[in-house]
């Protein structure tokens, strides 16, 4: 699909463009669980996305955003929130296998089976 080419059009495509590319460099980096150029490609993702998010808020301020790129914006919105969710399973699934290897301390409120956990200081039931 393609998009008349006016001023606003390519003003908008140009941070547009770096969101879709950075997008994929974070994608990839994902796939190959490369935390420090996921690092890079977040960083650099959040600030094109704040300037392509401004330069689409002063354009719909005048009603004229392009319906091609305004769906683009879109469809990277979406790729955004998939590897937000695919990101958020791995951690999930990060943190039980700590749970399983490392176990926290008991910390005096609650434990799993949601009873009162206490901890005896030397004797061992009360009597009234």
């Amino acid at each position: 699909m393609t998009v008349p080419s006016t001023p606003l059009s390519a003003e908008l495509e140009r941070p547009l463009l770096a969101v879709e590319a950075t997008l994929n460099q974070l994608g990839d980096a994902l796939a190959r669980r490369d935390a420090a150029a996921i690092e890079q490609h977040a960083a650099e993702l959040h600030q094109h996305l704040a300037q392509a998010v401004q330069s689409f808020s002063e354009a719909a301020r005048t009603g004229s955003v392009p319906a091609a790129l305004r769906s683009r914006l879109v469809r990277a919105g979406g790729l955004l929130a998939a590897q937000r969710e695919a990101l958020a399973r791995g951690n999930a699934s990060l943190d039980r296998a700590l749970d399983v290897l490392i176990p926290s301390e008991p910390t005096g409120l609650y434990g799993a089976g949601g009873k009162a956990e206490r901890r005896s200081l030397g004797g061992g039931s009360y009597t009234a």
